[in-house]
């Protein structure tokens, strides 16, 4: 088994696509990135756009030849979007690819409107339905049935999560948050070696001091029951669920990493530092509006503090 983390929030941008080569398939999971719309008031900097650009060309790159395409559900940094904005993926360029994979999809089990408005949306565009694969298990796959997103019942609907198994066990546990414990005992039951899962949201004041000690616990509790726990995507909008990795990593006396750490690169947490950026390379008020009609581009904003867009 091969895996690879595409984007994801110490990769530069929200969300969290992977690809997984076993020894028949090639899977993607998520396939959608987005930026942040605002952060601290700031729309995202050219830096982290250009970044965000190079992760949309990896994840078309990657669809093709690929033969499952998995959506743990339908928020606009999983998936690709009919109603794109500048820095997500427009689903128009990544439709040629969902002609032939098989799909694997969250069904509309407590979905909102909205989310059943983008789900139609695509299987229009892609003229081919979305089956719902909720607790369905097919040869080297499983599903689990739907497991809320983030706290329980806080109105953010339900994931689903994937289990892939081929010599060794991959989770993959989207938008969980490690804030509901029976999700946690879910993967648990799985046996996995390696997991890949979303941390809490910290930087948003609503997650009580609770909420953070049950994710504390729920961390430390999955990172003695596998080999490799890789937390990113939420957690890393901020630079203290960095820190936190570390010290959960001490408490229960193993290893917990970011998606970059997992792939051998320096993290480059862009919306934790997007004030910083906007300090350290100033950008003309009416820059995004140019870049959304296509009469500019990102090449003047390739390089930040040793990262070069191109040579990720």
């Amino acid at each position: 088994m091969q895996i690879q983390i595409i984007g994801t929030e110490s990769l530069g941008v929200r969300g969290l696509c992977c690809v997984i080569k076993t020894s028949e398939r090639k899977i993607i999971i998520d396939p959608g990135v987005a930026l942040g719309y605002r952060r601290d008031g700031l729309l995202p900097h050219p830096f982290q756009i250009a970044v965000g650009e190079k992760v949309k060309e990896n994840i078309l790159k990657e669809l093709e030849g690929s033969t499952d395409i998995v959506i743990s559900h339908f928020h606009g940094d999983h998936i690709p979007l009919v109603d794109a904005n500048p820095y997500q993926l427009d689903a128009k360029r990544a439709a040629p690819y969902f002609v032939k994979p098989r799909l694997w999809c969250k069904g509309n089990n407590e979905m909102s409107s909205l989310m059943r408005r983008r789900r139609n949306k695509l299987s229009d565009l892609f003229d081919r339905s979305l089956p719902n694969a909720e607790g369905k298990t097919d040869d080297s796959f499983k599903f689990s049935r739907p497991v809320f997103h983030g706290e329980p019942k806080s109105g953010m609907g339900t994931v689903m999560m994937t289990r892939i198994e081929d010599e060794k066990v991959f989770v993959h546990a989207s938008d969980i948050q490690l804030l509901n414990s029976n999700a946690v005992s879910q993967i648990i039951s799985w046996k996995p070696h390696i997991v890949l899962v979303s941390g809490p949201p910290l930087y948003l004041k609503r997650i009580s001091k609770k909420k953070r000690d049950e994710s504390w616990n729920n961390a430390v509790r999955l990172s003695r029951q596998v080999e490799t726990l890789i937390i990113d995507h939420h957690l890393l909008r901020n630079n203290e669920g960095y820190a936190l990795l570390k010290k959960i990593g001490f408490k229960s006396g193993r290893s917990i990493i970011c998606a970059a750490d997992f792939m051998k690169k320096r993290p480059l947490l862009l919306e934790a530092n997007r004030k910083l950026l906007y300090k350290e390379m100033p950008v003309p008020d009416d820059w995004h509006r140019k870049y959304s009609m296509g009469k500019i581009n990102t090449s003047n904003y390739r390089e930040w503090l040793g990262y070069s867009v191109d040579q990720r």
